[in-house]
């Protein structure tokens, strides 16, 4: 996939480290573009977060879906689970957690 300038993408998918730990944190509409850009500079293996901020999502794609479940799933397998913060939206992609 072709990289779609940050001014034309719709959503955000950023990887932060504050006081509390690293967050992950998907906002607006989490597309393809906006997920391609978060494995272009963090690449596509689950990152470790302590946190999933996601409360400003407002529609997630199936490659955002994808980023969000491997990165949760990893935190289980690993013995980590991570607080989830989703937005409506994301709780309707989600399956029963």
């Amino acid at each position: 996939m072709p990289a779609v300038p940050a001014a034309l993408r719709r959503g955000v998918v950023r990887l932060l480290n504050t006081s509390g730990g690293r967050v992950l944190v998907l906002a607006g509409e989490v597309d393809a573009a906006a997920v391609e850009a978060f494995w272009r500079c963090y690449g596509r293996e689950p990152v470790r977060v302590d946190v999933v901020d996601a409360r400003s999502v407002t529609a997630l794609s199936p490659s955002g879906r994808e980023l969000l479940t491997d990165t949760l799933d990893r935190a289980e397998w690993t013995g980590r689970p991570v607080a989830l913060r989703p937005s409506p939206a994301v709780s309707r992609a989600l399956p029963a957690r």
